[in-house]
């Protein structure tokens, strides 16, 4: 009866719903290949079944447990230092009271988000080459420029510090969002109590912020496996392959440079099972600590 009644919202909603089940469920029929011995030829029905053979091939490979860590590193690296970021920035604009200037530093610190991730890698590799700006300034302390792009350990930084610089700003806006419903009859009471600023800011702005943070944790959580294939990728050099070959680069050279459609498959399925995994965990740990949940 209710749907018979509401049949013009569900049908709004339709076209969405096609979309998601077209584009979304419908190719996870192709998860299959990870469990077969894929040809193309054969086609995935017609593969010879192989069950977990691959998983065990990259569970086994002696690259395993460094591709694994690097990951890892690099994901945790990046949650620990540029989740609060976004919450400190938006903080901060909020205690700017002229809508001019509030709005010219958004500007500034939204633009880098729609900057592609291929120029942002040009322009590291030429800030930080041997003849750029940075080690024109290095030079002639140090006597030799730094090969920032060339050396293994400084490439989690190069990635965390760009990614900041890049997201940090847009990332800010659902904060910005949420601080602007706070009533400021709260600060005017809290203020005439002899509240400080950072109390204010904690009291008030911090709580009305957990809520958000508590879901967009989880969902940073969940996607923690998935590091972003671009950048990495992109600022992958010979010299930094140490620390800077992740699970996404690796299945991209093994399942689509090297043909080996099956194992690459099954390496993507396992880093997705491990995000799951890490994403229910979270979720059931922050609704026991916060009350916040995301299902």
């Amino acid at each position: 009866m209710y749907i018979k009644s509401n049949y013009m919202l569900y049908l709004f909603i339709l076209p969405a719903v096609t979309l998601v089940l077209i584009f979304n469920y419908l190719p996870m029929y192709g998860v299959l290949i990870a469990f077969k011995d894929y040809s193309v030829r054969d086609g995935i029905l017609g593969s010879d079944w192989v069950g977990f053979e691959h998983f065990r091939s990259f569970l086994s490979s002696p690259n395993f447990l460094k591709i694994f860590m690097n990951t890892i590193k690099l994901s945790v690296y990046d949650l620990l230092i540029g989740f609060p970021i976004p919450v400190i920035l938006a903080l901060m604009l909020n205690q700017i009271r002229r809508a001019s200037v509030k709005k010219n530093i958004q500007l500034i610190i939204y633009a880098p988000h729609f900057i592609s991730t291929v120029v942002i890698a040009g322009m590291l590799y030429i800030f930080l080459s041997p003849a750029g700006p940075l080690n024109a300034l290095i030079t002639p302390i140090t006597g030799n420029p730094i090969l920032f792009m060339s050396r293994p350990e400084y490439f989690r930084t190069i990635f965390i510090a760009s990614g900041i610089w890049q997201g940090a700003g847009f990332s800010s806006i659902v904060y910005v969002a949420a601080l602007s419903n706070v009533d400021p009859q709260l600060h005017d009471a809290a203020t005439i109590d002899g509240a400080s600023l950072l109390q204010r800011i904690w009291h008030i702005d911090f709580q009305v912020l957990k809520p958000i943070m508590a879901v967009l944790f989880i969902l940073a959580i969940g996607g923690i496996m998935g590091v972003g294939f671009e950048k990495a990728y992109l600022l992958q050099t010979d010299m930094n392959i140490p620390t800077s070959e992740i699970i996404d680069t690796y299945v991209y050279k093994r399942g689509l440079l090297a043909g080996d459609w099956s194992f690459g498959a099954a390496v993507g399925l396992f880093n997705t099972v491990i995000g799951l995994v890490l994403l229910v965990i979270t979720n059931t740990v922050v609704k026991k600590l916060n009350g916040e949940t995301l299902f």
